[in-house]
């Protein structure tokens, strides 16, 4: 294309009257307006089954609280989602990838110190078969003595490598400065544990903890909901106990406003990662809050990414989200920097904290927010896939497809009024903890003359 006929992305939001003005906000429709079944199994599995009939799929998510007090239980735990999958009593890994792949389907499992969780998907009409191979799994997983040793080898040789990055470091001293020493800070499991954990444990821990009652299963796709709970009755009848899956522990409140420097000799970038205590999806004032954050540093248009990104060039990506475990919520922000911008980072990181309370969105910028919120959501269920990770993510707290239904209501319902009380109530600096990852020969000095920093001990 020529210069002549190229017109650059600001030329086309142009007209000779000035910008082209963009599009209201249309009616707010429901997220996912869905025939669905919200029910409970005889053995204790909630089971979600909503019918999608976009694509002949099923997207299949189960969630099983998997806590654990053991201080080889996240070792074990993880050696455990490696090898769920490895073989049964009735089939062996070959055979089960086999008969996954004839009906167009897969499973994987991954493990963190709150949950187990399996995902898959299968041909919409080859259910039956998808169905019975996950009962197999469940009910009936060997993990043969060559598949742990294995698999325990590639483990130990990925934690090694992930215990090296930087934002694992970081995140693993948020997580200890948050919460001490609560099972939820053993994200990552070390690798001299693995090393020794035996298939005797690993079976003895599926036993233990692989359990239905408490758990959730959720089915998306072209499925008849009614029909598919009686097939799991039958599918699952097997995976019974009188026991609950082990959920974690209540996580304590945090409280600010100490930020901890954590030092990394030699770093020549910095993770900042601060955190505040927030309140969860089930509050009447979360919508609010969703847009404050939003405003604040949770889309690339934020004022805190138009600030040390755009503005002052102190970071590639700076973001803030909300992290839910069980009932409780934080805020997170996160932003690497290089050495020599950490401290002006953290300055203006707070300053926008600050400003958030005192400068509310209003106007425009809400409206802004606002369309993201429901744009973002409705986009994020329009996939079977998307639809699954959030109605699992709202099951998991004990809410249904009908939070998703009414939230862009909500959003759409928020005034400014309420978005500025929530501002100035959860984004108050005072209130952010957390930690910065660097090089303290270099930082130490600058950061504690901002005030409320801290020095730890090395990473």
């Amino acid at each position: 294309m020529t210069s002549a006929t190229h017109r650059s992305a600001e030329e086309i939001g142009r007209t000779a009257r000035g910008p082209r003005p963009l599009p209201p906000l249309g009616e707010q429709r429901a997220a996912a307006d869905l025939s669905h079944v919200d029910t409970v199994l005889s053995n204790g599995l909630r089971v979600l089954a909503v019918r999608k009939a976009t694509v002949p799929m099923v997207e299949a998510r189960l969630w099983i609280p998997f806590a654990g007090d053991d201080a080889l239980h996240p070792a074990t735990a993880e050696v455990l989602a490696e090898t769920i999958l490895t073989g049964t009593a009735r089939r062996n890994r070959i055979e089960i990838d086999a008969e996954l792949a004839l009906i167009g389907g897969d499973i994987g499992a991954g493990v963190d110190p709150e949950r187990l969780v399996l995902t898959g998907s299968a041909l919409a009409d080859k259910l039956p078969t998808f169905l019975d191979v996950l009962g197999d799994v469940l009910t009936g997983a060997t993990y043969a003595d060559e598949e742990i040793a294995r698999e325990k080898e590639r483990l130990v040789e990925r934690i090694a490598v992930s215990r090296t990055q930087p934002r694992t470091i970081a995140r693993e001293a948020l997580q200890k400065h948050r919460y001490g020493d609560h099972p939820a800070t053993r994200e990552v499991p070390r690798a001299e544990d693995v090393a020794v954990v035996t298939p005797e444990q690993v079976r003895a821990l599926h036993q233990a903890s692989v359990l239905p009652r408490g758990s959730v299963m959720v089915l998306v796709g072209d499925l008849d909901p009614a029909g598919v709970v009686g097939d799991l009755e039958k599918v699952l009848g097997d995976w019974a106990s009188d026991r609950s899956a082990v959920r974690l522990p209540p996580l304590p409140d945090l409280t600010g406003p100490n930020v901890l420097l954590v030092p990394r000799a030699g770093a020549v970038q910095s993770q900042i990662r601060l955190s505040a205590q927030t309140i969860p999806r089930t509050d009447p004032g979360y919508a609010a809050l969703q847009l404050a954050n939003l405003a604040y540093g949770g889309y690339f248009s934020s004022r805190l990414v138009e600030n040390i990104r755009e503005n002052k060039g102190y970071t590639y990506s700076a973001h803030s989200g909300f992290e839910f475990t069980d009932g409780t919520a934080v805020v997170n922000v996160d932003a690497d920097t290089a050495t020599d911008a950490t401290a002006p980072a953290l300055l203006e990181t707070r300053y926008e904290l600050g400003r958030l309370g005192q400068v509310p969105p209003s106007g425009d910028e809400l409206e802004s927010v606002r369309q993201y919120a429901i744009g973002s959501l409705l986009t994020s269920t329009s996939s079977q896939s998307g639809l699954a990770g959030q109605v699992l993510a709202l099951a998991s707290t004990g809410l249904g497809l009908e939070w998703l239904n009414e939230h862009p209501a909500r959003v759409a319902a928020v005034t400014a009024d309420e978005v500025a009380e929530a501002a100035l109530k959860y984004f108050a600096p005072k209130r952010f903890t957390g930690v910065v990852v660097g090089d303290a020969a270099v930082l130490e000095r600058k950061l504690l003359a901002l005030g409320d920093v801290v020095v730890g001990e090395p990473a």
